[in-house]
């Protein structure tokens, strides 16, 4: 490997070091290139490139990119898995726990997440957490079901009351009930009955007044007597 090949690849390693927050280191000593290959296509689907770097170009790399704190896992022959933006450490640590349970001669040395430095026993218990997928689950049911409990609540009663009346409304048909019909018209004759009572005949104004002449009559006999 030449001068120039060299100052690539340190050139794409400070690249990918700025770009990636999260990323984890592993010792790959005793995996065969196959094994290698599994692993990379593996941790492809989890959002993550794993990479076989040589420790004298990553470091270089980690002192141009101030990811200073990268130097410590340079220890042996070293492999990186850089996580995309959209990338799952949960699973990338899950799928390397589980290759170096499998295959017995991996070890995690630690890693990245976020910025903040994580040590082997780190990773091992982030690979302990639910994958994003399950937390993002997690997170909507606990934020949806108050929703949908509040809603059951609301329409349940209202679901309930139509049933009761379309159930009733089918009995009564089934019975032959046609006293939803006879309600109009009893409440059409109401009116009717009562505006036959308004035109009842009232009383004569002219009945009294008779009396009313006798009465002068009799003043008048009255007064001619005293004379």
């Amino acid at each position: 490997m030449d001068k120039s090949q060299k100052e690539q690849i340190v050139a794409e390693l400070t690249e990918r070091l700025q770009a990636s927050e999260t990323l984890i280191v592993a010792d790959y000593r005793g995996l065969t290139m196959p094994q290698v290959d599994a692993l990379r296509t593996e941790l492809l689907t989890h959002g993550a490139k794993f990479q076989v770097v040589k420790n004298t170009l990553t470091r270089r790399a980690a002192q141009a990119a101030g990811a200073d704190h990268l130097l410590a896992l340079l220890d042996g022959p070293t492999a990186i898995a850089f996580l995309e933006s959209d990338g799952d450490a949960v699973a990338v640590a899950k799928a390397l726990r589980a290759a170096a349970r499998e295959t017995r001669v991996i070890e995690v040395r630690g890693g990245v997440l976020q910025g903040r430095t994580m040590s082997g026993e780190e990773v091992s218990t982030l690979a302990t957490l639910p994958s994003l997928d399950v937390l993002r689950g997690q997170v909507l049911g606990a934020v949806t079901a108050p929703l949908m409990t509040i809603l059951a609540l609301f329409n349940a009663p209202l679901q309930n009351l139509v049933g009761l009346i379309d159930a009733r409304i089918e009995q009564l048909e089934a019975q032959g009930d046609t006293s939803g019909t006879e309600a109009p018209a009893a409440a059409a004759e109401a009116p009717a009955e009562a505006a036959a009572a308004d035109e009842t005949p009232e009383p004569e104004a002219d009945a009294e007044p008779p009396a009313a002449e006798a009465t002068t009559e009799t003043t008048t006999e009255e007064e001619g007597e005293d004379q």
